[in-house]
């Protein structure tokens, strides 16, 4: 077989390029270069192209085409971007010591709790994980909950695409290279939106490996990533997290697993608690503007068949800075349950490190630091759906829980979870005394009330979604 394909009688169209170039375009190709297609490539300046740069540009986009895509951001693309972040940072093993050490710390936490709270440990499992085996735990219910985002970015980022690509002038396509009645635009939607996912993927690979190297437990970010039975710790971040605060490590491990351990007792004994969570975030992402005006503009000059290039440019510009009625009611739902899961968190550990751990008052507050500066989860949420994941009212909610108490017993403080009608709203945390003597006084909304309130919040109904207006 000729090193070079048939070509037409008369006409040479690689008359002139170097050999190299010719044997890049090859590669690029899978071995097949249509006469016809050199012809258009020719005319768009191909025969001015480094050979070496055409090879290195035939990789990547070989590579980011030959990854797997299920959908508009690709699970196994981000996790493997995410496990190359983490291990990038410093991923070690967990030692056999490390394990034991957190599997005493979490018995403890066990026995503890189970003197301060009604909802009980059951079955659950606790395990000492690397910052890879927390990625590849937590990265479906990521990927779930980005998938909204992505999809419209999707969408908005070839759009933009075409749009460049049709200011390049009108290049009328030789006969051949594609079908008769084949709108250009058409034929490469494919292509942006396998490029789309990538960019995507990537990105949320990169924030989810970043987190790794902060979270220091399964559902420290209040996200039910790590469904119960299982309670995670990941020692390596908690011995980063114990540096500097002058306490045992020993210490801030116990009291770490505490804190994980109350919030994944809640989480399994308040079915509704997780789904209410996740509702409010897909709602949230679910109902995104995307600023096209502005990704338009950053693809302006970016290499459209590089995938970094493409999150570089889109970096800070993908969301439009208003929020839609659907979008703030959402985020007053999900700050409001986030407030409460970590304010009732508060209050448990704190009854089950009483007269018992030396330092918990200093540990507490060096967790207060760390959420008033803007935990691992923020940083990720914001640039992934634009969203900053904040319990804002976390004092009201600790607040609340505490007057429950005082007035009503551990018990007592443990029914506000029993049903997602009779939890606190955002309301409550406003007149957290006014809910203490409802609750004390057995008031209890009939399914006409609860319809009723529901309606007034904007809702669906009992049921419908998760309190927190």
């Amino acid at each position: 077989m000729s090193d070079r394909p048939l070509q037409p009688s008369g006409e040479d169209p690689f008359e002139g390029m170097p050999p190299e170039l010719i044997e890049a375009l090859r590669n690029l190709t899978g071995g097949q270069v249509d006469p016809e297609m050199i012809k258009m490539l020719r005319g768009m300046g191909i025969d001015q192209v480094d050979p070496a740069m055409l090879q290195m540009v035939g990789s990547q986009m070989r590579e980011m085409f030959a990854s797997p895509s299920d959908g508009p951001v690709s699970q196994a693309t981000a996790t493997e971007v995410a496990r190359k972040t983490a291990a990038a940072a410093g991923d070690p093993s967990v030692s056999s010591t490390q394990s034991k050490a957190v599997a005493d710390a979490l018995s403890v936490a066990r026995l503890w709790l189970d003197g301060v709270t009604s909802f009980p440990a059951h079955d659950l499992t606790g395990s000492a994980w690397s910052r890879a085996e927390w990625i590849e735990a937590t990265m479906p219910l990521w990927v779930e909950l980005v998938a909204p985002v992505a999809e419209g970015v999707s969408g908005a980022v070839g759009a933009a695409m075409t749009s460049q690509l049709e200011r390049l002038g009108d290049l009328p396509l030789p006969d051949g290279v594609l079908p008769a009645g084949v709108d250009p635009a058409a034929a490469m939607a494919p292509m942006m939106d396998k490029m789309s996912s990538a960019m995507f993927s990537l990105q949320l690979g990169q924030a989810v490996g970043a987190l790794a190297g902060e979270v220091v437990s399964g559902t420290e970010v209040a996200l039910p990533l790590v469904p119960a039975p299982q309670v995670a710790m990941i020692p390596a971040n908690v011995d980063a997290f114990a540096e500097g605060l002058d306490v045992p490590t020993d210490e801030v491990r116990l009291y770490l697993a505490l804190r994980e351990s109350a919030r994944t007792r809640l989480f399994g004994a308040v079915p509704w608690l997780a789904a209410g969570v996740m509702a409010a975030v897909r709602d949230y992402a679910g109902d995104i503007t995307i600023d096209t005006e502005a990704i338009e503009a950053s693809l302006a000059g970016a290499d459209l068949s590089d995938p970094a290039s493409l999150q570089n440019a889109l970096a800070d510009n993908l969301f439009t800075p208003d929020q839609s009625p659907a979008q703030r009611a959402a985020l007053r739902r999900l700050e409001t349950l986030l407030a409460l899961v970590e304010g009732w968190v508060d209050v448990v550990t704190e009854r089950a490190t009483a007269g018992k751990l030396p330092h918990a008052d200093a540990l507490g507050e060096a967790v207060r630091r760390r959420r008033a500066t803007g935990g691992p989860a923020e940083k990720t949420f914001a640039s992934l759906v634009g969203l900053e994941l904040r319990p804002r009212r976390l004092r009201d909610a600790a607040n609340l829980f505490k007057a429950l108490e005082d007035r009503l017993g551990p018990d007592g403080r443990d029914a506000a979870w029993r049903h997602p009608d009779l939890a606190p709203s955002g309301a409550d945390l406003d007149d957290v005394l006014g809910y203490v003597e409802r609750s004390a006084a057995g008031d209890t909304p009939d399914d006409m009330d609860a319809a009723l309130d529901a309606l007034l919040r904007g809702e669906d109904g009992p049921g419908g979604s998760a309190p927190g207006e």
